[in-house]
């Protein structure tokens, strides 16, 4: 029980990074490797803002820093042409200072003993556990960011947005600036991984600088098992599975990690494994079919 409530938390809270990769991923057709900066970032600010006492203004700053850190990306693809994985990899190499920054110089800050969002959810909800508590706040947050992507990308811009990822040229001729679509769109998606790695300071308790690593493949494998499970259909669909698919894949890891099989320190390449097996799915069903057709047209013969 234990195990499922962990993944159940860490899933709805990496749930917000999964959101945000899901758009630019799927929605943006755009490859963006800002995300491992962009977590620490929403890390860094949440923890230095938490150990000053003021926890929702962390939350919030996160959003705006991840959201600032996506606009730079977004600016160096579109106006200085930049490849844009190059232009991810500059920004999130260029993020390791500022996080240093604003970690004062540490490569770590602890939070025990600041009050932030989950210990004042566990005293407001005095009657109920801790872990009830926390998975409440996890909810709250999670459910309340998933409702404001869905309401977005049924607004006029939202569809903007959709339409310059299935067809740019297609946008341009409507004449809509396709490179204020991006930029905004990168921006929106960071600002969700800023928030997930705000939230996810202050329920560990601790900031680290190198927490940030790996981000991109987890938030891939989210949103790809989500899809597993729900396929491909509308954006708010999409949404939904790639929010279900970072729990899934959280269980997934728990249940990896508790069998004795992997060591602990294998965290990543299960992670690395779990993104290859689903990526290769397709092609596995598609050669399937193909086979079946074959010896199908092989016994007609």
């Amino acid at each position: 029980m234990a195990l499922f409530a962990g993944s159940l938390h860490l899933g709805l809270i990496y749930g917000l990074m999964a959101l945000g990769i899901y758009i630019t991923f799927r929605i943006l057709n755009t490859p963006d490797l800002t995300t491992d900066g962009s977590f620490t970032l929403g890390v860094a600010v949440s923890a230095s803002m938490t150990v000053l006492g003021m926890p929702g203004y962390g939350l919030l700053l996160g959003i705006a820093a991840g959201g600032a850190a996506g606009a730079v990306t977004g600016l160096l693809q579109t106006k200085m042409n930049i490849h844009p994985i190059l232009s991810g990899i500059l920004t999130m190499s260029g993020l390791y200072t500022i996080n240093l920054f604003i970690l004062g110089d540490r490569s770590n800050v602890s939070l025990i003993g600041s009050r932030h969002l989950f210990t004042m959810a566990i005293t407001l909800l005095n009657g109920v556990s801790k872990d009830m508590a926390r998975l409440s706040v996890a909810v709250i947050l999670a459910a309340l960011c998933f409702a404001l992507l869905a309401w977005f990308f049924r607004t006029h811009l939202g569809l903007c947005i959709r339409a310059t990822g299935d067809n740019d040229d297609m946008v341009r001729a409507s004449s809509i600036n396709v490179d204020a679509m991006r930029i905004i769109a990168i921006a929106i998606s960071n600002a969700c991984v800023g928030f997930s790695g705000a939230v996810a300071a202050q329920y560990q308790g601790f900031a680290d600088i190198g927490s940030g690593v790996g981000m991109m493949v987890i938030g891939l494998a989210s949103v790809i098992i989500g899809e597993m499970f729900f396929g491909r259909r509308s954006v708010t669909v999409g949404l939904f599975s790639a929010l279900c698919g970072s729990i899934i894949y959280r269980i997934i890891i728990a249940i990896a990690l508790k069998s004795n099989f992997f060591p602990a320190y294998a965290l990543k390449l299960v992670s690395a494994l779990i993104v290859m097996i689903a990526l290769s799915m397709p092609a596995i069903k598609g050669r399937m079919q193909t086979s079946n057709i074959r010896r199908q047209a092989g016994r007609h013969a």
